[in-house]
């Protein structure tokens, strides 16, 4: 005989009911009598069905059941009965149902709409006011989130707009130090008990639980992004969110590393370019421009955001003046780039182009001074290579082409010779004028040429030339084979300048570009590279000042830091 389990609110007993009329009636059941459990079954059962909703975000059964109302009882009841919540494992309570509130929103519109229907947004509100504490708020604000990417339940959001605004901004801004001072800076018998548990499962050491909080802190940033992105694309509150500490603050908001399509703060400021009142804002901060301008020549995933974001600012005349100075440094290195990241091609090369040059005419001649004269000497470069220089090469001959390509070698080979000599300047000048001879179509001569000279301004200690001409190469050389010397070159530029994201991405790049096709038994990263690596995931360590320091680098890399492989891809030329 097939013994049954004689508790009434069992989830999983009930699941296992093969006849589906009376499954989905003792489901429901289950759903409205969840809230009165006393025992650890509860958090059970409400681990269970978030693994269930995490698997299954899709599947509207239990939305369909009263799941939304069960969680919204269950986070009143957590808020309401301090003495109940305390009892046990009951603490992870809170957590668990406004996560699978979020799984179940996070896709489907009409689960969005029952999940308004029930009655979700008032406890999660409580969350995200900070009642219980930042690791629910991390799943409030992600929940909200994605009940406001759906058209139908963003106006039940907007009930409390200000109040939304003002707390996601303030936990964008403060997230890191609060996870810090709230957990990390805390000696292990002094945190939060659940919050471990949650974190690491019961599993984990002290350096796992940092880790883990380091990325929990920056999802909780990200998500907090996200949510005041939502009423951004809508237009609204849009001057609250472009208060001037805030832009400034957003634009070192890049999102996370571990996982870079996470939400950043480029998303949101090229969200508010799409509006006038924030275009105005952006333009009148020096900061996040500057910001802006080395994303948009990185190899960070939010790169073409920031080029977007910039050609908004470029193409409105209110703001374009505002600008134009700030940009040109940063665009002028783009504008042979063909392809951006994951290989789609592009004009984007030709749209920046088009954007420099709207008034290059008036600025010629004298009609409009820029304030800045190496833009003005910048402009005039753009000129030369995108109209002055494509005419003369569609007028050169064959002959004149293969005496330039011979002249171009030569001069190479004397740039070379110079540069192993110890004659860094007269090499970089020979490299200037081989530049300045070669045919636009002779396309990986000019990527050696840039990535050299950018070598020469490197031992010159000249980062930004460096970081100009490498950038150059790479553009030429395209985002699906990118010149890899160039990569390794722009990365020790940034390092100069002390940019640790955008040279640990430039490293890594290098990394995967020099593994990409060879197999994992020949794989050798130089120890100078791996070194560089490290360097910058220290510099980017978000809890610096903790005591754990945990490394990200796989395993190849680990292995290739005892192999010492002293490859210095920089004597190759």
């Amino acid at each position: 005989m097939e013994l049954k389990c004689s508790k009434t609110t069992c989830l999983m007993c009930t699941m296992n009911e093969l006849d589906p009329s009376m499954r989905r009636a003792e489901l429901a059941k289950c759903f409205s009598q969840l809230h009165l459990i006393d025992n650890e079954d509860l958090v059970i059962t409400l681990s269970g069905l978030w693994s269930i909703a995490i698997a299954h975000p899709d599947d509207a059964e239990f939305p369909s059941l009263g799941v939304f109302e069960c969680m919204a009882r269950l986070i009143d009841r957590s808020i309401n009965d301090r003495n109940w919540l305390s009892r046990g494992k009951n603490t992870c309570i809170p957590y668990y149902a406004a996560h699978i509130i979020g799984s179940y929103t996070m896709n489907k519109e009409n689960l969005a709409a029952i999940a308004i229907k029930s009655g979700v947004i008032p406890p999660l509100m409580e969350l995200l006011r900070g009642k219980l504490s930042w690791v629910e708020q991390r799943v409030a604000v992600r929940a909200l989130g994605h009940l406001a990417s759906h058209r139908s339940a963003f106006k039940a959001i907007t009930i409390h707009e200000e109040e939304i605004i003002h707390l996601s901004m303030n936990m964008a801004s403060t997230c890191f130090v609060t996870v810090y001072n709230e957990f990390v800076n805390l000696k292990s018998h002094k945190r939060v008990e659940y919050h471990r548990f949650l974190m690491t499962r019961g599993r984990g050491r002290l350096e796992m639980e940092d880790k883990k909080a380091e990325e929990w802190a920056s999802q909780l940033q990200c998500w907090s992004l996200y949510l005041l992105n939502c009423f951004a694309i809508q237009k609204r509150s849009i001057n609250l969110i472009c208060k001037k500490e805030f832009l400034e603050d957003l634009s070192g908001m890049l999102g996370g590393l571990q996982n870079q399509n996470s939400f950043s703060g480029a998303c949101l400021i090229r969200s508010l370019c799409l509006t006038k009142d924030g275009r105005s804002s952006i333009a009148n901060s020096k900061r996040v421009i500057k910001t802006l301008g080395n994303l948009s020549r990185s190899s960070d995933e939010w790169q073409y955001k920031a080029i977007e974001s910039i050609l908004s600012l470029l193409q409105d005349q209110e703001t374009r003046f505002e600008v134009l100075d700030l940009v040109v440094p940063f665009l002028v290195d783009l504008v042979e780039l063909k392809t951006i990241r994951g290989g789609r091609s592009t004009t984007i090369g030709d749209a920046i182009t088009q954007a420099l040059l709207q008034d290059y005419g008036r600025i010629k001649y004298g009609q409009l001074v820029l304030k800045n004269k190496k833009s003005q000497k910048a402009l005039e470069k753009v000129w030369d290579i995108k109209v002055e220089r494509r005419k003369k090469d569609d007028m050169m001959s064959e002959q004149e082409f293969s005496e330039r390509k011979l002249m171009v070698g030569m001069l190479k080979l004397e740039g070379n010779q110079k540069f192993w000599s110890g004659d860094i300047d007269e090499a970089g000048a020979i490299y200037t004028k081989a530049l300045e001879l070669c045919p636009l179509r002779m396309k990986k001569e000019r990527i050696v040429l840039y990535s050299n000279r950018a070598q020469c301004h490197l031992l010159l200690r000249e980062a930004e030339l460096a970081i100009s001409d490498t950038t150059h190469a790479l553009c030429l050389s395209g985002a699906m084979h990118p010149h890899t010397k160039s990569l390794w070159r722009r990365s020790q530029a940034y390092d100069m300048l002390g940019m640790a994201r955008q040279s640990f991405l430039d490293c890594l790049m290098f990394i995967n570009q020099r593994t990409k096709f060879k197999a994992k038994s020949h794989v050798r990263i130089p120890y100078h590279v791996v070194r560089m690596l490290n360097k910058q995931i220290s510099a980017m360590h978000l809890f610096g000042t903790s005591s754990a320091n945990p490394k990200i680098i796989d395993n190849e890399v680990r292995e290739s830091m005892a192999l010492r492989d002293q490859d210095d891809p920089t004597r190759k030329r």
